[in-house]
């Protein structure tokens, strides 16, 4: 087990969704994808977000694609044309969420190339 970043196993993309965001996580290899499903849970991105998300997190997956996807709930603090946020379209998020350090075993970090 290494203890690394999410984005040596993954790539992500974000965007809003009303008053919450969108966050997709796409996995690099089938390990990397049967690792997530597993590692990344609702509460542990809860968790990683508590700072900007007000609501709960909903997870979603797509196994033919290799996707987890992520709908934080009440994040944005009423979306692009009403919140005085930064990120107000939650476009930074996705990033955020690659910062995460977990414990990957390193066959999965090994299938990926790292």
């Amino acid at each position: 087990m290494t203890l690394t970043t999410l984005d040596q196993i993954a790539y992500a993309r974000s965007g809003d969704k009303g008053e919450g965001s969108n966050v997709g996580v796409i996995a690099r290899s089938d390990a990397a994808y049967a690792f997530l499903r597993e590692a990344l849970t609702e509460e542990v991105v809860r968790e990683h977000f508590k700072g900007i998300n007000h609501g709960g997190v909903q997870r979603f997956e797509a196994p033919n694609m290799g996707v987890l996807n992520f709908l934080l709930e009440d994040s944005l603090g009423g979306g692009g044309s009403a919140s005085l946020k930064t990120d107000a379209q939650g476009k930074t998020h996705g990033l955020a969420l690659l910062r995460m350090e977990l414990d990957i075993p390193d066959d999965v970090l090994r299938s990926v190339g790292s």
